[in-house]
């Protein structure tokens, strides 16, 4: 799965590495998104900027907000089926900004890990959106980030990683139709250009939400 990441950048980098405008004002660098928490995404709907969304997916037809808490990822081999997730998928798709995520190793002291890429530079994870109404005229957007079976690199961590988009395939991701097409972009990430590096076990509380979060911690 996937239920930690970072996002902190400067406003500068994310305009140039994904082409869209961004408010100062309500951007602020995270170094510990967790699932609940209102944040970045750039929607098929809006691909020239910036939106904050909940994650944690709410289907349109649920009931209660809180079904959002249980679908934060959506599996790539079943999202084109799953009724919580394939109107998303085929409709509403997003991508999920970052510069890296969390993973915990289970060992005996289940190690948190952040996993990188090699270059430094932020990424996009696959992700989709949905509208839900609460019944009292408050519309609340939510996401959910598409996981896949793990690469070479990340498979002695854990058995999940996020489906990181290739840099070529992120306008794809955001406007192709074909669920064939849209699937085969769903693959894990090469091996080769990432890194892994256990970190503190401050990151298993989501109020740490500082630089000292992501640093590396070796014996």
């Amino acid at each position: 799965m996937c239920g930690r990441y970072s996002f902190a950048i400067d406003d500068e980098l994310i305009k140039e590495r994904f082409g869209i405008s961004v408010r100062s004002a309500i951007y602020k660098a995270r170094y510990n998104c967790a699932p609940s928490q209102e944040l970045a995404v750039i929607s098929n709907d809006h691909p020239r900027e910036v939106q904050f969304f909940r994650w944690g997916l709410i289907p349109f037809w649920a009931k209660d907000a809180s079904i959002g808490n249980k679908l934060i990822n959506a599996k790539a081999e079943t999202i084109a089926e799953k009724p919580s997730f394939k109107n998303a998928f085929r409709r509403r798709r997003c991508l999920v900004p970052a510069d890296g995520f969390y993973e915990w190793k289970k060992n005996a002291t289940k190690t948190p890990y952040r996993i990188v890429l090699k270059s430094g530079a932020p990424f996009a994870m696959a992700g989709i959106w949905e509208r839900w109404n609460n019944g009292e005229g408050e519309l609340i957007h939510s996401f959910s980030i598409i996981t896949t079976e793990p690469n070479t690199m990340m498979s002695p961590i854990h058995n999940r990683m996020p489906a990181i988009l290739l840099q070529e395939d992120e306008k794809r991701w955001l406007e192709e139709t074909s669920e064939t097409a849209l699937l085969e972009l769903l693959k894990p990430y090469p091996a080769d250009q990432m890194k892994a590096f256990p970190v503190s076990k401050m990151v298993n509380s989501p109020k740490n939400d500082t630089p000292e979060v992501a640093l590396p911690i070796y014996d």
